[in-house]
């Protein structure tokens, strides 16, 4: 089997109503959907992070592997990838988060052409059942759609999701600026979902550290499980964890900080910024080694999803709920989505390799709203347009 084609698609998948974080608004997520193409009729999916990736996929990597044999990944890694710690210490990450959407496309092969799921490439299921997140924030009012902007207003969202669709796993992003409001919404939301469901938070690095303490001391009492990115480095959450027990989580991924510091205490990580479905588990393993906790992003297409539900089916280190947007996602570019979770969890798909189907009409709209929207922009302050918000926040 060889390599014959590689095509990177950039598009835009939306949120049914934009969301407000730490430095703007979140109508959605623009990522690169890319299909490998083999001499023997495979077609392996998989999906990088950022549209960026397409044009560094089409006239970067792409053409140096026609020919490689795709279920040599190791050939196919050294052909495409520079030093990897190189490369992140030049900040020039590009190639290694477009590499890891190919790499993942190469594991989807590598199912397709042993007809298996790649979660039995993997070492087989330890669970099927993968659990995530309900997901909760202030969000923009679109006709009869979000509008929750008061601590109210969110705390009766997470009610009905308990109500619909059975969920008890919440998380969310509370940060518009105000520490009184983010508390009071917490305590609002606990009251709202039971004492019994997961609340975990995310700042999105939007607070200082004297303003983190006073809201952690407030609502310590709620059972908060996690909060991600309070303030903005890991020195300033070892400070912070003098003053409370709430774990801590975060994107960034310097696992040798971490340890050394004991903060944060889970990283929360799109597979390929670390380069890939392989040096993703090499990172879960080295976190085990160390205690340190591992979920998985949010905001991907069906693929990226389907990546998430196998490796996680696979991993038995990952025992909490990763994060997820599904609820709001309103488009995907696979015939079995937009994913959306009952009881808490998706099935791991059964299917070979990836298990999920790339849908020709769904790829072509959502690059169509790519180029007719341009990539979304995620800092956009509706109260200062044209101007970018600075943290911290207060």
């Amino acid at each position: 089997m060889k390599i014959t084609a590689i095509r990177a698609t950039p598009v835009n998948i939306p949120l049914e109503v934009p969301y407000f974080w730490s430095t703007g608004t979140y109508p959605g997520t623009s990522k690169t959907v890319i299909e490998v193409e083999t001499d023997v009729g495979l077609v392996g999916l998989g999906e990088s992070p950022s549209s960026d990736c397409a044009p560094a996929i089409t006239h970067g990597l792409a053409p140096r592997l026609i020919g490689f044999d795709p279920l040599d990944t190791a050939a196919c890694w050294s052909a495409c990838v520079p030093e990897a710690r190189v490369v992140q210490n030049t900040d020039d990450s590009s190639v290694l988060k477009s590499f890891g959407g190919i790499e993942m496309a190469l594991w989807d092969l590598r199912g397709k052409f042993w007809r298996l799921p790649l979660y039995q490439l993997l070492g087989g299921a330890v669970r099927k059942q993968i659990p995530f997140t309900e997901y909760f924030a202030f969000r923009e009012r679109r006709g009869k759609l979000g509008g929750e902007l008061t601590p109210k207003a969110v705390a009766s969202y997470c009610a009905r999701m308990r109500e619909r669709h059975g969920s008890t796993f919440f998380e969310g992003k509370l940060t518009l600026g105000d520490p009184d409001l983010e508390i009071a919404a917490v305590k609002a939301i606990r009251r709202a979902v039971g004492d019994d469901a997961m609340l975990r938070l995310d700042a999105n690095m939007a607070w200082s550290l004297s303003t983190a303490r006073r809201i952690l001391r407030e609502i310590e009492p709620c059972n908060v499980r996690n909060y991600e990115d309070p303030v903005a480095t890991f020195d300033e959450m070892a400070k912070l964890r003098q003053h409370s027990r709430i774990p801590f989580s975060t994107h960034t991924p310097d696992l040798r900080t971490a340890v050394r510091l004991g903060v944060p205490d889970t990283f929360v990580l799109n597979f390929a910024v670390l380069g890939g479905i392989s040096r993703t588990r090499e990172f879960i393993a080295a976190c085990e080694a160390m205690g340190v906790g591992f979920w998985c992003y949010s905001g991907e297409t069906g693929i990226g999803s389907a990546a998430y539900l196998h490796v996680v089916a696979a991993t038995p280190w990952i025992h909490e709920p990763s994060q997820s947007l599904f609820r709001w996602q309103i488009d995907d570019v696979i015939e079995e989505g937009p994913f959306r979770p009952r009881r808490n969890v998706l099935p791991v798909p059964e299917g070979h390799g990836l298990g999920v189907t790339l849908s020709a009409p769904a790829l072509r709209r959502c690059h169509e709203r790519f180029l007719r929207e341009g990539p979304y922009n995620h800092y956009h302050d509706p109260k200062a347009p044209g101007k970018f918000r600075r943290l911290p926040l207060d």
